[in-house]
């Protein structure tokens, strides 16, 4: 970053200055925000406390299913159908790391080309970076930055590994289940825990041949398995190429939200969220405090050495370690 934002965790007066930017729709300072928060640099925290009293007004939307479910066209396409009705759209594509080369395909962004001259929609593709359950380590404060930047709407495109994928029903008011014909995924996803999470489903690419069989299917689970929030998932069926459905599926999500705001429910997801993340927040923070401070590289080597060949035992070294910082 430039010096003009270089901020560090004292200088509240050039956080105050960077948040009004980034308020303002200056995209240049949404990204560097969002950069600042992935790489985990001094000053983010410092934003991110003072973006937090902006945020809780985006509604937060999921979208997950196994790879070539169409979920890129899908967020594609929605983006579409809220920006014509006036809204703003912030979309976090997360994309699976290499494990070779620890970079991440960003295909996303490349698919999505089209709204790069629309103001109101600002796309952010994530890498992964080892993280397991579908989202990047640091996507929920990237999600914190869109929303205090004032976004009317967040999309979040989980990475698709499929039957793991459930980190984003922490994240999002609203969890979107894409399902295609064809593709094993009636069968086998209904046996995965995936299916329990959603609040909305969609049978993507409903032209094909199964499309029937699948929501068959779906609904048999519904009636074996009732929610017991009494909320009914519905069904949404979808051709996302050509823009079929998508009016019905914001319809959905919009009647999902209004549930959420008629019951105590939408208030214990935030809370059940929050218990979530705050665990996960103080995991890391420690685990930071640690290697900075008592663990240097060199002894963390020595130490995995010294296990790799059985002189010590991984859990003796763990609680060494733990002691030695005063926990």
């Amino acid at each position: 970053m430039t010096s003009s934002t270089s901020t560090s965790r004292a200088d509240p007066e050039r956080i105050a200055v960077w948040v009004s930017r980034l308020r303002s729709g200056d995209a240049r300072a949404l990204a560097r925000a969002i950069s600042a928060v992935e790489d985990r640099r001094p000053e983010a925290a410092g934003l991110l406390r003072a973006l937090f009293p902006y945020t809780g007004r985006a509604a937060v939307v999921g979208l997950t299913g196994a790879p070539g479910a169409g979920k890129s066209t899908l967020v594609d396409q929605l983006a579409r159908e809220y920006r014509s009705a006036g809204q703003t759209v912030g979309i976090v594509a997360v994309d699976p790391t290499s494990p070779y080369s620890g970079g991440a395909i960003l295909g996303d962004r490349i698919r999505m080309l089209s709204h790069h001259a629309d103001p109101g929609i600002y796309i952010r593709s994530m890498a992964t970076r080892g993280a397991l359950g579908g989202l990047a380590q640091t996507t929920p404060d990237v999600v914190t930055v869109l929303d205090g930047s004032g976004r009317d709407l967040i999309l979040i495109e989980t990475v698709g590994v499929g039957q793991d994928e459930i980190d984003v029903v922490r994240l999002a008011d609203v969890t979107i289940v894409i399902l295609v014909p064809g593709m094993g995924d009636d069968v086998q996803t209904i046996k995965a825990g995936i299916m329990e999470i959603a609040d909305i489903f969609v049978i993507n690419k409903s032209d094909r041949e199964g499309a029937e069989r699948v929501e068959r299917e779906i609904r048999a689970m519904q009636s074996i398995s009732p929610r017991r929030d009494s909320w009914s998932p519905p069904i949404v069926r979808a051709i996302a190429t050509s823009g079929d459905g998508i009016g019905d599926l914001a319809a959905a999500i919009s009647e999902y939200r209004k549930f959420l705001g008629t019951t105590e429910l939408g208030r214990q997801k935030r809370i059940e969220s929050w218990r979530e993340r705050l665990v996960a927040m103080l995991r890391e923070s420690l685990v930071r405090r640690i290697l900075q401070t008592e663990l240097r590289e060199a002894d963390l080597t020595r130490y995995a050495e010294q296990i790799a060949d059985h002189q010590l035992d991984p859990y003796t070294v763990v609680d060494g370690i733990i002691k030695k910082s005063g926990y």
